[in-house]
């Protein structure tokens, strides 16, 4: 041990903290102002002090040691050896040393990537259950199926580190270290090279506002807890308290981090609402900021999850935003889910599923900007009406939405096939950016439980907490309804979740609808305008019926999306000009969710010149089409129409 010798070589660490491979061995840093000694214990188990900086970091340069070996620390007054809080990598799980990662050894071919497509189609996979053998391996070989599916962007369930051999990822322990329940550290890397390579980008959930159960972090310092009181998920980290310093550098190390070592293009920050902080500059900001750096360049796509609806999230900063690039949209869900099954309960309740809400949606984003909500009885949202469709990601389901059904269903097992049709169009070709969730394009049949690898006291909380919040449903306050909770800790429940993939060939007419539509979707470049510019607009024109007018380039690119969600509806005029085709052009039915190879019934024959019958739950693209001026009916012909509709 050379304490502090990478200071006298040309040498610069990457990162604040954690083991990186330097000129001679391996430079090791900790922050544990907590402790009056840090000790490295080796792979052959030699104990050797790290040298103390004075500032609360432990520092030294181990000579002889490389990638591939393993070390745990000892902390003053503590007996048990304890993994690298920054680890790179835990073979063994959380009890497990660390081991030593050269990210310099995987030779990527990417060179040429720039980053993902501007105007994203997301994809949410938790590789765990993606596949039959859970791995990135295994994920890497079912790209091609994204890729000619029109995936864009993978988003992926949180990658750290957690207690157990199962979970979602939302209870991470070490954040640096890539779970090893899915591979090596190499095997992520070559699912992204792969992904790169095949025109995809691909992102990561991260969540920084709590630890897991089992937490090491704050064994070394106690500081990385904020003073504040306990968020929902557990004791929030601390952003803007006493020595909130190196809280904040080693999150937006992380950040850079995945950016930088594994070529990711992006993160999506859970549950933003829960990182409390007044400092000048907010932390979601500040990763934000670091993220980029460590991209060089390259474009890369920073999600925010925040339930109050916060706007000024993907505000710039220079306009007192924290420059985000997009948020999920619960009001498009919430509208969707209601107008699939009937129902507004719980966290449903201010939602109604009607057609103004859609074309709110579709204008706006968020539908709600600072008015009354009245589940939470106070004013929900801020003021965003100037934000830009791509400022919005929408979905019919995600990870939370199906586990918050009972038996986790999903939305296909909870709708009629034809209204659900309908809603994919809009989601698909709609404006904001969609997301999908894994085995959503073939109608998975399988469930998506929440599950978590605890036991004893932690499962029983676990198992209590999930009955309590889903007990805001009426329609599952009921015990014999708790008593069919699937439970979280039984690695039965988790293998239940996993998808079948023998569902994409029986299902094949789901398969062609997502896979047409998103073609459509990348194609037509009035959809494309929409996806940039606020170049929509929209009205209802019917009880359960409503149209979307995308303005293309030029009005013969326009397109016209007419969606019913209700019974059969006659229209024999639509007094609203938005209907209008342009000069010259007659609307021609170019799409129809009812298309018998998506598993529809058959569309009928429209002529939008003559009264038209708009079928029921149905939804139709049309596109404009040269047509010459029909000539004006005589007097007697006008008479005799008239006369009939008197009598009508």
């Amino acid at each position: 041990m050379r304490p502090g010798s990478a200071m006298t070589i040309s040498w610069v660490r990457r990162y604040p903290v954690g083991a990186e491979i330097a000129p001679g061995g391996v430079a090791f840093r900790v922050w544990a102002p907590d402790h009056e000694e840090i000790v490295l214990v080796g792979p052959e188990g030699p104990r050797q002090p790290l040298e103390p900086e004075g500032n609360g970091y432990f520092s030294g340069l181990v000579e002889g040691m490389g990638a591939g070996d393993r070390y745990r620390f000892a902390l003053s007054g503590d007996e048990q050896l304890l993994p690298d809080p920054a680890s790179r990598f835990q073979p063994d799980g959380v009890a497990g040393p660390s081991m030593v990662i050269d990210p310099r050894s995987y030779e990527w071919s990417d060179a040429g990537w720039q980053g993902p497509d501007a105007s994203p189609v997301y994809y949410e996979l938790h590789v765990g259950t993606f596949t039959r053998q859970g791995t990135f391996a295994a994920s890497t070989e079912k790209l091609e199926w994204l890729k000619e599916l029109g995936v864009t962007v993978i988003e992926l369930m949180p990658l750290n580190t957690w207690i157990g051999t199962f979970g979602w990822g939302y209870d991470g322990v070490l954040l640096f270290a890539p779970t090893a329940n899915y591979g090596k550290p190499d095997d992520v890397r070559q699912f992204v090279d792969r992904a790169h390579l095949l025109g995809i980008g691909v992102i990561l959930d991260v969540v920084y506002n709590h630890f897991g159960p089992g937490e090491i972090c704050p064994r070394y310092a106690n500081a990385y807890y904020s003073q504040r009181p306990a968020n929902e998920w557990g004791k929030s980290l601390n952003f803007d308290g006493p020595d909130s310093g190196p809280v904040r550098d080693f999150v937006c190390a992380n950040a850079a981090y995945w950016i930088d070592e594994f070529h990711l293009d992006g993160l999506r920050i859970d549950a933003t609402q829960a990182l409390i902080d007044e400092s000048d500059e907010h932390i979601a900001g500040r990763l934000g900021r670091d993220a980029r750096a460590a991209a060089r360049g390259r474009r890369i796509l920073l999600v925010s999850e925040n339930e109050p609806q916060q706007i000024r999230q993907v505000r710039p900063p220079q306009a007192g935003g924290f420059g985000l690039d997009a948020l999920w949209n619960d009001d498009f869900h919430h509208s969707a889910r209601v107008a699939l099954t009937g129902r507004a309960e719980a966290y449903f309740h201010d939602h109604r599923g009607r057609p103004q809400e859609f074309v709110s949606a579709a204008k706006y984003g968020y539908l709600f900007q600072g008015q009354r909500y009245d589940w939470q009885n106070a004013a929900r949202g801020s003021a965003g009406l100037d934000a830009r469709p791509f400022n919005f990601v929408h979905f019919l389901q995600n990870h939370d939405q199906i586990a918050n059904t009972p038996g986790s269903r999903r939305i296909g097992h909870l709708a009629s096939p034809a209204k659900l049709r309908a809603l994919t169009a809009l989601l698909l070709l709609g404006p904001q950016a969609p997301m999908l969730f894994q085995g959503q394009e073939f109608d998975a049949t399988t469930p998506f439980h929440y599950f978590l690898d605890q036991h004893g006291e932690v499962a029983k909380a676990v198992m209590e907490g999930r009955a309590e919040f889903l007990s805001q449903f009426p329609s599952l306050d009921r015990p014999e309804m708790r008593r069919t909770m699937a439970p979280p800790h039984d690695r039965a429940t988790f293998e239940a979740s996993r998808l079948d993939w023998t569902d994409a060939e029986r299902n094949a007419a789901t398969v062609a609808l997502h896979r047409d539509l998103l073609q459509l979707r990348r194609e037509t470049a009035a959809l494309r305008h929409a996806q940039r510019e606020r170049a929509l607009d929209g009205a209802v024109v019917g009880q359960d019926a409503f149209l979307l007018r995308f303005f293309g380039p030029s009005s013969a690119a326009d397109r016209l999306l007419i969606v019913n969600l209700g019974s059969d509806l006659a229209l024999r005029s639509v007094p609203d000009p938005l209907y209008a085709p342009p000069d010259g052009h007659v609307w021609t039915l170019c799409w129809s969710s009812e298309d018998v190879c998506y598993g529809g019934i058959g569309q009928r024959q429209i002529d939008t010149r003559e009264p038209w019958l708009l079928t029921a739950v149905t939804a139709l693209l049309f596109s404009p089409e040269p047509a010459e001026p029909r000539a004006p009916a005589g007097k007697s012909e006008m008479d005799d129409w008239q006369r009939s509709l008197r009598s009508a």
